[in-house]
Formats: structure tokens, C-alpha cells, sequence
């Protein structure tokens, strides 16, 4: 089993460092939540919480994620950065496929895409980018995305984006992975069809098991099950070696974990984090 810290909740400007402490403590990545920005009127529901309220604040930090990646992948040697998630349509994919091949190429492949079609119809609107039908314009953006990453000249010629031969450089050193995050039916046909994983948020240990156990279904449907295949979670549940193996069971290949949430703390201090994340890895990685 892999570990992912999250980093979300410490200050953005000490994420550097404690890159550096996850990669000592054993843990595989580091996920970068995202959102552009909170607007004061807010009537959107978020889908994960029973009254659709944010689990987040106006109040808190949302570094843009390849500005970061870029700076957390510098001062490090194995550790991979991942998205959690990166809300894709939101976006052009000209600009998304040269942000994430550039942090690609400079640190040697050491980055993962973690997509999500977005619930904040606000950011889309202030963003300029159409929020209806925006998880079938994200299936074409993905498509559109991976040729670019390709290298040398490709062309495109779909129902969103049209364009005739481009060369996108420096292309990453090898396919960036793409993971799909969602619960949802069309989250699971997506992932399924398009992804190479899927990204879940908290469930408890049997939720998530059972989200795998579809998942499952939903790939042999499709015809992909025999293709490589991630799942990063975070069950709410302490990573004993039971649970491990139970999840690892059913194809859950990276826990997605807060050191500092993990033990009740929202927001700790640079030295705190540092601490917390050197003892998880002692009591869980090692």
C-alpha cells in the first residue's frame, strides 16, 4: 500500500518543506486540492456533505497547484505530486496540457492529474467557461489533452475543440497518468472508460469498499478491467494492517491521508505538520 499526504490546511508557503518531510517519512505523493477562487454569494451545493455545505471556508489557501507542484518537485528526488482534484473543465485544455507537461518534464514524470468536473457553477461562470454539459466537454478535453502530451505535430477535430496540426513542447517524459475523482455513476463510467485510476474523498471503510466493488463492475462493463488500474482513497479509518489488507483487496492501491487531520487539527503550524507527518510514516508506512 502507498500513502498520499494531503497538504491542504497547512500555509501554502512551508509546503516545500514538508515535501521534503513526507519523502523522508515514506509516503509515495502529495495531493493538492483546487479551487480557483470563493465567491461571498455562494448558492451552488457542494455534492459531498448531507446539506451541500463546503467543507472549506472563504478564509482558506488555494495555491495554484502546477505554481506549487513545480516548487514541491525541485526540492525533492522520488516524491510524486497528484491532484485532489484539478477542476478540468473549468479550464482551457491547451493551457492545462502545458502547465501539467511542463511540471511533468521538469520533474521527471513525477505527476498525476487528478480531474473532477466541478460544482462551483460561480468559478465556472467568473472563469468564462460553460458550466452546462461541462463533464462531456471534460471527456474531449482529456482526449485532447493526452494527444498534446504526445509530441510532435497532432490535430484534433471533435464537437468542443477543432484545431488542425499543433506541436506542444517540452512534452512530458511519459504519459501523465489521469485519474477521475466522483461517486457518482457517470464518475465510475468515466473513470472506467477514460482514466487511469479514480480518486475518492472520506468514506468509511465499507463505503469504500463498496465503491470499489462497482468500480470493478463498471470496468469489466466497459471492457477496461484488465488495464492497469489506481485507486487512491481515503477511508476514515486508521491504516491498520487488517483494513490494508481488506482494501487492498479490492484494488485500493494509495491511501490518501492528513497527518495533522488525522489526529483532530485543521491547521498546524510549520514544526507541527513536520512533526505529525514523521510520526505517521513511523506508526504507518515503516
Amino acid at each position: 500500500m502507498k500513502f498520499a499526504q494531503g497538504m491542504i490546511g497547512a500555509e501554502p508557503r512551508h509546503w516545500p518543506r514538508l515535501a521534503r518531510a513526507c519523502e523522508e517519512a515514506g509516503f509515495d505523493s502529495v495531493a493538492i486540492s483546487d479551487h480557483v477562487l470563493y465567491p461571498a454569494t455562494l448558492e451552488s451545493k457542494y455534492p459531498y456533505t448531507p446539506d451541500g455545505t463546503p467543507l472549506f471556508s472563504p478564509d482558506e489557501d488555494w495555491p495554484d497547484p502546477w505554481v506549487v507542484i513545480g516548487a514541491m518537485s525541485s526540492v525533492t528526488t522520488t516524491l510524486r505530486f497528484i491532484t485532489n482534484v484539478y477542476v478540468l473543465p473549468l479550464r482551457n485544455p491547451f493551457v492545462v496540457a502545458k502547465a501539467v507537461g511542463t511540471a511533468a518534464y521538469l520533474s521527471d514524470g513525477r505527476v498525476g492529474l487528478g480531474i473532477g468536473a466541478g460544482w462551483m457553477a460561480e468559478e465556472f461562470e467568473l472563469l468564462e467557461q460553460t458550466f452546462a454539459r461541462r463533464g462531456k466537454r471534460m471527456d474531449e478535453m482529456v482526449e485532447v489533452i493526452r494527444e498534446l502530451w504526445k509530441g510532435g505535430m497532432v490535430e484534433h477535430h471533435g464537437e468542443f475543440y477543432d484545431f488542425d496540426p499543433v506541436e506542444m513542447r517540452p512534452a512530458p517524459p511519459a504519459p501523465v497518468p489521469i485519474y477521475v475523482g466522483g461517486h457518482s455513476d457517470i464518475a465510475f463510467r468515466r473513470a472506467a472508460r477514460l482514466g487511469d485510476g479514480w480518486l475518492g474523498v472520506h468514506y468509511s471503510p465499507q463505503e469504500l469498499i463498496e465503491h470499489c466493488r462497482v468500480l470493478q463492475q463498471v470496468r469489466e462493463d466497459a471492457g477496461t478491467a484488465d488495464r492497469p488500474f489506481e485507486i487512491i482513497a481515503s477511508p476514515l479509518a486508521a491504516p491498520t494492517p487488517d483494513l490494508i489488507a481488506e482494501l487492498e483487496a479490492v484494488g485500493v492501491t494509495t491511501i490518501l491521508t492528513s497527518a495533522w487531520m488525522a489526529v483532530g487539527l485543521s491547521a498546524p503550524e510549520v514544526d507541527q505538520a513536520e512533526d505529525m507527518i514523521r510520526s505517521y510514516g513511523e506508526r504507518f508506512i515503516s
